[in-house]
């Protein structure tokens, strides 16, 4: 490992002398990897160099995992982020104590799903009160979180019910490309039919807002047709770029936003994958998902777009089968507070 921030920079970002953005880190399935993949993430040198991470799980089931991991570090209880220092060798947690100290790894429990839907819902109280300026999620189960009776898709969907959102965008984030998209997961036909002006409108405004958070002023923004070639003039499909594509990209340029298209989406995802484009806007899961794996995958970080803070995500599940092994790889949890940090701050979320 590099040398580790000291404590007198830690928190601070020396370039521009504003705080480091608090980042709620909530533990996910207490059951699967995630309090493995939190702990060494939280200690890299990286991460008190880009964000202020504090734990919403259960500090016993933390210091568990260090000891598999044979990591020597000090995990404290706080009772908010303000509390909270910044140190190299200290994790932070809001400590919930929501698990039995005997909690078995690997296997289904409504226990663990019920407590992971604990800290999202005191993420999400701490991000409405702004004391913290974005949330990374380690991953959740959807079949422990349904057996304790939280009947959610997702963080996705959990996050927007806890925040009072209607309304929210999933963004992939890679090295080389950035996609937002329009519909996600829905069948293709239902997905073609859900496609309307407004709705294309308001993912594109979602977007280059994210963009601007991350410090890209005046984002290129790419927008996909829905049909090869985007319709061609006509000659495939029955003019869906026209009606549900073209209003949007007029009501946007008309607020200065640069967003170009409908473009052919094979060509679309080369050329960001160039420089050409900042973002590309995707009209459905297929569509944007391919690529981004192709492009990035092992990078890649899953972003939720339109809630009061950013989210985001690691790009795997809890992995059941070697949770308890200490043989879970933390860089996709490095990558997501990276990103959060980025995409939190630029000025600061209150100013866009």
């Amino acid at each position: 490992m590099n040398a580790a921030p000291s404590a007198a920079t830690a928190g601070q970002n020396a370039a521009s002398a504003r705080p480091l953005p608090v980042i709620a880190v909530t533990m996910g399935d207490g059951a699967g990897i995630g309090p493995e993949v939190i702990v060494p993430a939280l200690l890299h040198p990286d991460t008190l160099r880009d964000c202020r991470p504090v734990v919403v799980g259960d500090a016993e089931r933390l210091r568990q995992a260090a000891g598999i991991l044979g990591v020597s570090c000090e995990i404290v209880a706080v009772e908010h982020p303000a509390q909270a220092e910044f140190t190299p060798g200290r994790v932070n947690v809001i400590d919930l104590g929501l698990l039995p100290a005997d909690l078995p790894w690997g296997e289904l429990s409504a226990v663990a799903g019920d407590a992971a839907y604990h800290y999202v819902r005191v993420a999400a109280e701490l991000a409405l009160r702004g004391e913290v300026d974005g949330i990374c999620t380690a991953p959740l189960n959807k079949e422990a979180l349904h057996a304790a009776g939280h009947l959610y898709p997702g963080h996705t969907e959990l996050l927007a019910h806890l925040t009072g959102v209607e309304e929210v965008s999933m963004m992939l984030s890679t090295p080389r490309v950035k996609v937002i998209h329009v519909t996600t997961h829905i069948g293709l036909i239902d997905a073609v039919n859900r496609i309307e002006p407004g709705l294309v409108e308001r993912t594109v405004r979602r977007g280059h807002e994210a963009m601007v958070r991350a410090g890209t002023a005046e984002p290129v923004i790419g927008v996909c047709g829905i049909n090869p070639h985007a319709g061609e003039n006509g000659l495939f499909g029955y003019g869906e770029e026209e009606t549900k594509i073209v209003p949007a990209l007029e009501a946007v340029r008309a607020d200065g936003i640069d967003a170009r298209g409908p473009l052919p989406a094979d060509t679309a995802f080369y050329l960001a994958s160039r420089g050409d484009y900042d973002l590309i806007v995707a009209m459905y899961h297929d569509q944007g998902h391919g690529p981004v794996k192709v492009l990035g995958i092992e990078a890649g970080v899953n972003l939720t777009v339109g809630l009061p803070v950013i989210r985001t995500s690691v790009d795997h599940g809890t992995a059941f089968d070697i949770a308890g092994t200490g043989r879970a790889e933390a860089g996709s949890m490095v990558e997501a507070l990276r990103q959060a940090a980025e995409m939190s701050t630029a000025p600061a979320a209150q100013d866009i």
